[in-house]
């Protein structure tokens, strides 16, 4: 992929940066983690993303990481308008993003605050088998009012994910789960400019109703990027000319995701299995990510705009979407909500309908050209010339002459169409015919 100079920034400038907006410095502190023996101080790491999300905090004790998530019940909205009681870590759904250098050593302090027994699962790290989190198998399941404590040391770069690994058609359903990404300590690049971090899940919410349904199994209607549902997504942004990175995990119960990038061409670079030589890469629009797997994307933001990014099963881009209804295509819809409202308040026919609690349309929200007719997995990636720190930037302002719009009366006969033909299919060209076999038509004989 191709690098800018941003990419070369001193650790000073980035560490300055960082501290401007807000964010601890990449820079790692000496004594940060034992690093094997032998090995320098790990470069500085660009700190990842989570948009609606969080990185989960650590302290040192003794050169090791120390760290502590509290599995409890949650108010989590999805969006506003909908919001679900549903179990998360430290407060968030989904739990932090837990962050480390390749090569550190972990201490995690697992709390169960649930009315459950539960255990964490770190998906995709190579751990000493009794801390892999699997009830029954590999540890005992972590009892309500319980602190279990489990001990990484990390022998890859790259991105993972944690969930619960007891009853976790429950609770991975519940919300469960979140990313773990550990830096190379001797990277073979320098760091992206942008590097943001998604994870994907699904969840059944019916209408009107505050719990999850972990028993569904196959309508799910709730849709998610790192927890939430357009119109509630927080947009990505990048300079033009950046290098991105996206970390795309899906736990999704039993959907596959192929999110597609608008305005840009994307190379798969990484899996949570490990890198991917540069050899072996190619160019995609749309990359399948699989449940229970992991693809990292990276790309130059060269195209100024604001480009959807989304999951292109196109059920999955709505919210709180039902089935089994009739098809209401090609209905008069002012005269059906009028007969809907008669049937519901007979004698006046005009009582308000009161909305239903806790729904949000299926549909997304207004945007800068009337209405955006999409939700669920959808945000948006703002690219432009210049940012004002990192904040979202207002709706793209795009140059004259390059928004499509009405065609004019001379524009049409400029180029001779008329909305008066209905344009005929091109006809293939007719095939030619196939020439003779050798020695057609000749004689070939003795005398």
């Amino acid at each position: 992929m191709p690098t800018t100079r941003r990419d070369f920034l001193g650790a000073g400038t980035l560490a300055a940066g960082l501290l401007g907006c807000g964010l601890r410095p990449a820079v790692a502190a000496p004594g940060d983690a034992p690093a094997p023996a032998g090995a320098a101080e790990p470069p500085p790491h660009r700190p990842v993303v989570t948009p609606d999300g969080a990185t989960l905090g650590h302290r040192l004790v003794d050169g090791v990481k120390v760290m502590h998530l509290v599995a409890e019940e949650v108010d989590h909205e999805f969006a506003p308008g909908l919001v679900a009681r549903c179990w998360g870590y430290n407060g968030r759904v989904h739990g932090p993003t837990i962050e480390a250098v390749e090569g550190d050593r972990l201490r995690v302090y697992v709390t169960n605050r649930l009315p459950a027994p539960t255990t964490v699962h770190w998906h995709g790290l190579h751990v000493a088998n009794g801390f892999d989190g699997v009830s029954g198998l590999t540890q005992p399941a972590i009892p309500p009012g319980a602190t279990f404590l489990y001990e990484l040391t990390l022998t890859q770069h790259g991105t993972f994910m944690y969930h619960s690994h007891h009853d976790e058609m429950v609770q991975m359903a519940m919300g469960l789960m979140g990313m773990f990404v550990v830096h190379p300590r001797r990277p073979a690049s320098p760091p992206p400019d942008r590097d943001y971090a998604y994870l994907l899940s699904e969840w059944a919410v019916d209408a009107g109703l505050r719990r999850p349904d972990p028993n569904e199994m196959s309508d799910f209607n709730v849709l998610t990027f790192n927890g939430r549902v357009f119109p509630g997504t927080t947009p990505m942004v990048a300079r033009r000319g950046e290098r991105v990175r996206i970390r795309i995990g899906n736990l999704s119960a039993t959907d596959h995701h192929p999110i597609h990038v608008h305005g840009h061409s994307v190379e798969v670079v990484a899996t949570d299995g490990g890198d991917i030589p540069a050899a072996g890469r190619w160019p995609e629009t749309t990359v399948l990510v699989p449940t229970g797997s992991v693809r990292v994307l990276e790309f130059v933001a060269d195209h100024p705009g604001d480009w959807a990014v989304h999951c292109h099963m196109t059920h999955h881009t709505m919210n709180q979407m039902g089935h089994g209804l009739p098809n209401l295509i090609g209905t008069d819809a002012a005269a059906f909500d009028a007969a809907v409202r008669r049937h519901l308040a007979p004698g006046d026919g005009a009582a308000a309908v009161e909305p239903l609690p806790n729904a949000i349309p299926m549909l997304g929200a207004v945007g800068p050209h009337g209405y955006v007719h999409m939700g669920g997995m959808f945000t948006i990636l703002k690219v432009r010339d210049a940012l004002i720190g990192d904040a979202a930037p207002g709706w793209y302002e795009a140059p004259p002459g390059t928004t499509a719009a009405p065609a004019t009366a001379e524009a049409l006969a400029r180029d001779g169409i008329d909305l008066r033909v209905v344009p005929a299919p091109d006809r293939p060209p007719a095939p030619k015919p196939a020439p003779p076999p050798p020695g057609h038509g000749h004689h070939h004989g003795g005398g």
